[in-house]
């Protein structure tokens, strides 16, 4: 993949070219069926937040497991360029993904094919790039890796509503989209744009997650550390499906730093049976509105 190693080379590529976007817009919200990437790919789904810091990439990577362990194909895509977390969640640091012609393989680990920046520069390395440059990674992420067919592939979405967001939104027909958020108010400003983003670019919803809820003391209380239900509120007054409130446990910090997703180490717990809930309703409303769509089409 040319643009992890040299920008100039975007420039001489055909599909990078302005007209190719002017063309890409006049197809409407996605590109043209017949040339459109991912195609073995059911659905498309991004995890996004708005706002760093709420869980979203541990969300990602536990709701990624929870599919997989179901017996369905999934990927994940790291499109976190300036802040990639896959590697170290999934125990994959110092892996690299072998190249077959021009593409690459993502590698594969419980049932789950991944790719991120952090597969393909050194763990310590800053990526300096500006929007040209990421939107141009994203894209190779997206057409010229070997996904062959899946059930599910995963986005998980860096903080913020720019140039990644966009780029996705506009290249490749997404599902739907999962909103990851704590209760407080400070997040609850941030999702709120990242709702509307995706409103704005006709990208559906699928729900909204509250993580970090609470906190189960010893006595079986909860301590509501970050605020008080602000998810499920919130996403009641947008009108959004909510998904869960996933509770807070030392363990899924513990299991993100040491390799192994929280759902594997950890799956009789209450935190384990929240995430596990919010994967299967996001099925479930899939093929609710999948068969709906293919009735219609009848």
């Amino acid at each position: 993949m040319s643009t992890v190693h040299d920008e100039s080379a975007n420039s001489s590529c055909s599909h990078h070219q302005g007209n190719h976007e002017s063309a890409h817009a006049s197809c409407g919200h996605h590109q043209c069926n017949h040339d459109r990437p991912l195609q073995q790919v059911k659905n498309i789904i991004a995890v996004a937040s708005g706002k760093g810091g709420v869980g979203k990439s541990t969300f990602a990577v536990n709701l990624a497991i929870a599919l997989a362990k179901t017996g369905l194909k999934v990927g994940l895509i790291d499109a976190d360029l300036y802040g990639p977390s896959i590697p170290t969640m999934f125990g994959l640091i110092n892996a690299k993904p072998e190249v077959a012609g021009k593409n690459l393989v993502p590698l594969e680990k419980w049932g789950v094919k991944l790719m991120s920046i952090g597969f393909l520069i050194e763990i310590d390395t800053a990526v300096i790039w500006r929007g040209p440059m990421v939107s141009s990674a994203i894209k190779q992420f997206i057409s010229e890796v070997e996904w062959d067919e899946l059930d599910y592939l995963i986005f998980d979405l860096p903080p913020g509503t720019g140039d990644i967001q966009i780029t996705i939104a506009q290249t490749i027909p997404l599902t739907g989209a999962i909103i990851v958020t704590t209760p407080q108010d400070v997040a609850i400003a941030d999702v709120s744009k990242a709702v509307s983003m995706f409103r704005k670019v006709h990208v559906p919803i699928l729900g909204l997650v509250e993580n970090m809820s609470y906190y189960e003391l010893p006595d079986g209380t909860k301590d509501y550390i970050f605020g008080h239900h602000g998810g499920e509120i919130f996403a009641r007054t947008q009108g959004l499906a909510f998904l869960g409130s996933i509770p807070i446990d030392r363990a899924v910090r513990e299991s993100g730093d040491n390799g192994t997703p929280y759902m594997l180490s950890h799956p009789d717990s209450a935190t384990s049976r929240a995430i596990n809930q919010a994967a299967m309703e996001v099925v479930r409303r899939i093929s609710i509105t999948t068969a709906a769509a293919e009735e219609k089409q009848s």
